[in-house]
């Protein structure tokens, strides 16, 4: 049998999704020159170069990304075989990487994590804050956690909590120089946050419900941002009106540094869910996250021998 070197080929697939020796090398716990040393004595075994490499970037060649296509689902399949061995034993253990929106990530997981934690010690989690709709697979991902209305149909997708709410928001400040608006139309003429989505690359209009039909309203504005952070910080300075989900100013709100608007015209909808392929078996330290997640309420820590 001819072995082939698969822990350089692992190596070779964290350095191409981070883009960077220095970040992959932090999550592999080695040096960037060790890990540097361990890719090109892959590219002279393979005779080929698989990585470009500048002082600001490290990028694909052609060889590189058609034999990165090539060996992802076989070290995905190595993985799942090691997941089955930590079921076999009973514990959940590993690294965990879950891709998902900044404002889920602040309001949603990280107020839960020291009781995850806690409860089990063996697994290491990674959150890759992105607003846009990543590829799991591709990206090598073990779940999402999105917008029901936001996720392919070839997922598995359950839901961890209530139903969502888009809310219209301004400063006191800027309510005090511009006059609020009563209905989504007498949003024209008005300074606006206008989002682009990352994925396609459009301006998304704002989203209301109107005399019982959902209507989208294509605002005007000097700013354009990618995420609900933005726009939500560019409403506390009084820029424009933005409209992020409730979730991202609830604490603005109640302290009075935000005021909602046209609320009537916003009503709930369907919420957030955490996402994953379809998997025969689901590895042990996805099931205790996706579960932990849907407990009404976070367990108890258990200790842990």
């Amino acid at each position: 049998m001819d072995t082939r070197p698969l822990g350089a080929v692992a190596a070779f697939a964290r350095v191409a999704h981070h883009g960077s020796f220095t970040r992959a090398a932090a999550e592999l716990g080695v040096s960037p020159s060790a890990l540097s040393q361990t890719v090109r004595a892959l590219e002279r075994e393979l005779g080929v170069r698989l990585l470009n490499r500048t002082t600001r970037r490290v990028a694909l060649t052609e060889h590189g990304a058609r034999f990165l296509d090539r060996v992802l689902p076989g070290l995905a399949q190595i993985e799942d075989a090691f997941d089955d061995l930590d079921s076999a034993r009973g514990t959940p253990s590993g690294l965990l990487r879950i891709n998902l929106a900044q404002a889920v990530a602040t309001r949603l997981v990280l107020p839960r994590l020291a009781a995850f934690q806690a409860r089990y010690p063996r697994i290491a989690l990674e959150l890759y804050a992105d607003d846009g709709l990543a590829d799991l697979v591709g990206g090598g991902f073990d779940a999402g956690i999105r917008l029901g209305e936001c996720l392919a149909r070839d997922m598995v997708a359950l839901p961890i909590g209530p139903p969502q709410e888009l809310a219209v928001v301004a400063s006191p400040d800027w309510l005090a120089r511009h006059p609020a608006p009563r209905t989504p139309q007498a949003l024209a003429g008005l300074e606006c946050v206008r989002f682009r989505r990352m994925g396609s690359g459009r301006i998304h209009p704002w989203e209301f419900t109107q005399d019982g039909r959902d209507i989208g309203v294509e605002v005007s504005g000097r700013l354009i941002v990618n995420n609900g952070a933005l726009a939500r910080e560019a409403a506390l300075a009084g820029l424009a009106l933005a409209q992020p989900l409730l979730l991202e100013v609830e604490e603005d709100l109640a302290a009075g540094r935000l005021v909602r608007l046209l609320q009537d015209y916003t009503p709930p909808f369907e919420g957030l869910y955490v996402y994953y392929p379809a998997r025969e078996h689901l590895p042990p330290k996805l099931r205790a996250f996706v579960d932990f997640l849907r407990a009404p309420s976070p367990p108890e820590p258990v200790a842990t021998p």
